[in-house]
């Protein structure tokens, strides 16, 4: 993964970095822990700028962000719930679960958009109950840039700091890519064990 995100952004500069930031918010196992501190490592060796990565960065990660809240939008509350009775025991979701984190969604609004957007893995999905509520799209996009230049600044900075150390952590970032997406396949079926037995 290492060298095929390195082998894009090398080729394609920021534009590449833009469409790699699309993807990460449309198929959340592409990492930004991963690409955008590769992306700062290579502004520090002056194959992009800092400000492009940064800019390149928020922008493809507001336009995927868009995407699930237009999702979210069209589906709306009632077929979110009847998706998750038909097939929440394959997904580790339940009913009561999908309504509650409406109800935390409501209750904090543009404050769970903003911070989420700093979480791994949480900062995709808080675009669907916010589309679903029909948030403002003003209040979201500015919410959701917000959340999202923190993030991404942080992450170029990491890559920046690296420097030419970062090619010695690919031995361990390869693995541990690895490790994550082994710790997650772990954990969902755990919970769907968990369900499987709480229907029986």
């Amino acid at each position: 993964m290492f060298d095929l995100l390195l082998g894009l952004m090398e080729w394609a500069g920021a534009f590449g970095l833009f469409l790699l930031m699309i993807l990460e918010n449309l198929f959340p196992p592409i990492p930004s822990e991963l690409i955008v501190p590769l992306a700062g490592f290579l502004a520090a060796q002056g194959e992009m700028s800092f400000w492009q990565v940064i800019l390149a960065g928020v922008a493809g990660s507001v336009l995927g962000a868009v995407f699930w809240y237009y999702v979210g939008m069209m589906i709306g509350r009632a077929r979110i719930l009847r998706f998750v009775d038909r097939f929440g025991p394959i997904l580790t979701l339940s009913g009561e679960d999908t309504i509650s984190a409406f109800t935390w969604f409501e209750r904090w609004g543009v404050w769970a958009v903003l911070v989420t957007r700093l979480i791994p893995g949480a900062r995709t999905l808080i675009s669907v109950p916010a589309g679903i509520s029909r948030m403002p799209l003003p209040l979201f996009l500015l919410a959701t840039t917000a959340g999202s230049t923190v993030w991404i600044t942080i992450l170029t900075m990491t890559g920046v700091l690296l420097r030419e150390n970062y090619h010695r952590i690919e031995s361990v970032l390869d693995p541990l890519s690895l490790v994550i997406f082994g710790g997650v396949a772990v954990v969902y079926f755990w919970r769907l064990l968990r369900q499987m037995r709480s229907r029986r």
